[in-house]
């Protein structure tokens, strides 16, 4: 019944910002991490942001900090990634992902999104 719904994925051109959200509803767990990964076509599945329960821990990867902001919403129990500077290396879906664990940058959580499709154009 846990379910974690996103959105705000689109096409934008380099240089352009977007804002995904994901959204977790079912039973009402409130997941210790939350946070963001990103896979193009042909390639690995990779970390791209993710941020504790308290919301003062965030973690990002190499080739998006300083261009991307991940914030929680508690209280809506949402997590959102804003994507500023975009380049078209970013195009990928991006997945929503949870866990009650402690490592945000490992890919071993148990709870996924959908995915939201994010085109950068030239």
């Amino acid at each position: 019944q846990v379910q974690l719904d996103e959105s705000g994925g689109g096409l934008v051109q380099a240089g352009g910002s977007l804002r995904l959200s994901c959204a977790a509803s079912g039973r009402g767990f409130i997941y210790n991490v939350m946070g963001w990964f990103r896979q193009a076509p042909g390639k690995e599945r990779e970390f791209v942001a993710a941020m504790m329960r308290t919301g003062d821990s965030a973690f990002y990867a190499d080739s998006v900090k300083g261009r991307f902001t991940i914030s929680r919403d508690i209280v809506k129990n949402t997590v959102y990634l804003q994507m500023n500077s975009l380049k078209p290396e970013d195009t990928a879906v991006y997945y929503c992902a949870a866990k009650f664990g402690t490592t945000p940058t490992i890919d071993n959580y148990p709870y996924w999104g959908q995915g939201t499709q994010v085109t950068v154009s030239s």
